[in-house]
């Protein structure tokens, strides 16, 4: 009962935005302090590879990057699912607060993957299947941005948003199972595969708790533009009026 009243309450405007405004603070600390730990760990202090050497320290950042590409694309779709079968408005503000920062995690999964990968294959990009359906999920992140720019009504938009969204959905196993659906070049999963990890534990544990970091940050980010998002939506309602009020004394 008390999980069902909380749900309920986030989907208030009101209550949402004052509760994440609590929220933000704590949540970018950790993500700031997982993220130095995780980093100079991994940087710093993991073993060579014997193979790849040191150049393999990019996974760091790649690995993490790339797992949030999927992830936030698929919060932004659910969220979108919410908005359009039960008409929840907060579905709506998470939906095109993911948007932006999928793009920024989508890019830059791409770009350290090209660094990753010339010293690998000696090329920045090749047309493999895994790059091909990443590069697709970084446009189809920047098609709901352009999509909710363009229609005035940001009703209509969050569910032209939703719709393009859900659609995209059919991407996100291409990408995953890319490696093992096609002859390419890109390795094989090294820690999600089922059994144990194909990673020795000094480079597995920098590597989770960077995930986490970059998890915790997106919790962070997405309830900030959601907020602006709320104002923006409800700058005419009475506790929009009240809150700039209050904060202008």
């Amino acid at each position: 009962m008390g999980i069902k009243r909380f749900f309920h309450q986030m989907g208030s405007p009101q209550y949402f935005y004052r509760v994440a405004g609590l929220w933000i603070p704590w949540l970018l600390g950790a993500s700031l302090l997982l993220l130095v730990i995780g980093w100079v760990d991994g940087l710093v202090y993991a073993p060579t590879d014997y193979q790849q050497g040191d150049s393999y320290r990019i996974m760091f950042i790649h690995v993490p990057a790339a797992w949030m590409s999927m992830f936030i694309y698929m919060v932004m779709a659910f969220s979108g699912l919410l908005s359009l079968v039960w008409r929840v408005k907060m579905g709506e503000v998470i939906a095109v607060s993911c948007a932006p920062i999928g793009a920024s995690f989508t890019l830059l999964a791409l770009a350290t993957g090209s660094l990753w990968g010339k010293p690998m294959w000696g090329t920045w990009w090749v047309w493999d299947a895994r790059l091909t359906s990443e590069l697709i999920l970084f446009f189809l992140y920047l098609g709901v941005i352009a999509l909710y720019g363009a229609i005035e009504d940001r009703r209509v938009g969050a569910r032209a948003v939703a719709i393009l969204a859900l659609v995209g959905v059919v991407n996100i196993p291409i990408i995953h199972y890319s490696v093992e659906w096609w002859n390419t070049l890109h390795q094989p999963a090294t820690i999600t595969k089922l059994g144990k990890p194909s990673i020795v534990p000094s480079m597995l544990i920098p590597l989770l708790i960077g995930a986490l970091a970059f998890k915790l940050f997106f919790f962070a980010t997405v309830l900030m533009r959601a907020r602006n998002e709320l104002l923006e939506r409800d700058r005419n309602t009475r506790w929009v009026k009240n809150l700039l009020e209050a904060e202008a004394k």
